[in-house]
């Protein structure tokens, strides 16, 4: 499974009984999230794809901040045992295919993709719906409603599957290589910011919005142009971990850009890029730490 599945793909395989070449039908997890909310379970509930059960983001693929936000930011890892619990509500299991989704454009839906990955998912059995819920509706393809309620599966949470960055490596990887800001430009350069405690960026860092990832149909871009994009941005082929990151506001839509690393080939499985978690969330929420301004790296 490449780490995007087209909705003709997706249903093909749903509606086989074995799922197709890779086995059983793939799991399939609805995370449609807006920042400010409220929660998406009411619209997971009037129309979904036949079989997907709603994640929250908040709740479930994160670990609620007690307190302040501190500098594991707005959205910290969940505990891998809380991960375990929602993955195997779900019905994920050992060996299961996951496809993730969301609105559109997959910058949120990436969250999910990467936590699974961190968990210990193998690369080819976790993938983003490209072009989302928008693009499944604007195929005709079906939908169900109400609540789903799978088989709990048996997955194994084993995190550590992908590489992370407190503070003081995402400082020093924006010096020794290429760190990248998910956020829109305008955060990014410090114009406004309607939701951390400063505005800036991390010095060093460069400027690479999410959603330049796909198109205004919210389909992704071609790998050769992403791989156009990020080079461009000085992220060279074979990049790792140790070469290239990113972050945005609290680890989310950054996920989407270590995705679109893979898809245009820059990165592997076997070395993808950096994830901050804590992100402009965690960095801000610490005076002692540097905020830059400007449309500049540095």
């Amino acid at each position: 499974m490449s780490v995007l599945v087209s909705p003709r793909d997706l249903a093909t395989d749903l509606s086989s009984a074995t799922g197709g070449p890779g086995g059983p039908p793939p799991v399939v997890l609805d995370v449609r999230w807006r920042l400010a909310g409220p929660s998406c379970r009411p619209e997971h509930a009037a129309g979904h794809i036949p079989g997907a059960v709603f994640v929250d983001l908040d709740t479930e693929l994160a670990t609620p901040p007690d307190g302040p936000v501190g500098e594991a930011g707005r959205h910290p890892l969940p505990e891998p045992a809380r991960l375990q619990e929602v993955l195997r509500r779900a019905g994920v299991s050992e060996g299961s295919r996951v496809v993730v989704h969301d609105h559109a454009d997959g910058s949120v839906a990436a969250r999910a993709w990467w936590l699974l990955r961190w968990a210990g998912l193998p690369a080819d059995r976790v993938a983003v719906l490209d072009g989302g819920w928008a693009a499944w509706r604007e195929e005709g393809l079906p939908v169900e409603t109400g609540e789903t309620a799978p088989q709990p599966g048996d997955v194994v949470v084993r995190p550590g599957g992908m590489p992370v960055l407190d503070a003081d490596g995402a400082a020093a990887l924006a010096r020794s290589g290429v760190l990248l800001d998910a956020r829109v430009g305008e955060r990014y350069r410090g114009e406004t910011e309607p939701v951390d405690p400063r505005s800036g960026h991390i010095p060093g860092a460069r400027s690479a919005p999410s959603a330049g990832n796909a198109g205004h149909d919210g389909r992704w871009q071609d790998p050769e142009d992403l791989a156009e994009r990020f080079r461009e941005l000085g992220v060279e082929p074979g990049a790792g971990p140790d070469a290239v990151g990113a972050y945005c506001g609290s680890g989310v839509t950054a996920s989407s850009l270590v995705l679109a690393l893979e898809h245009a080939g820059l990165t592997t499985p076997e070395r993808p890029a950096a994830l901050y978690p804590g992100s402009w969330s965690g960095w801000s929420s610490d005076p002692g730490r540097p905020a830059a301004t400007g449309p500049e790296a540095g």
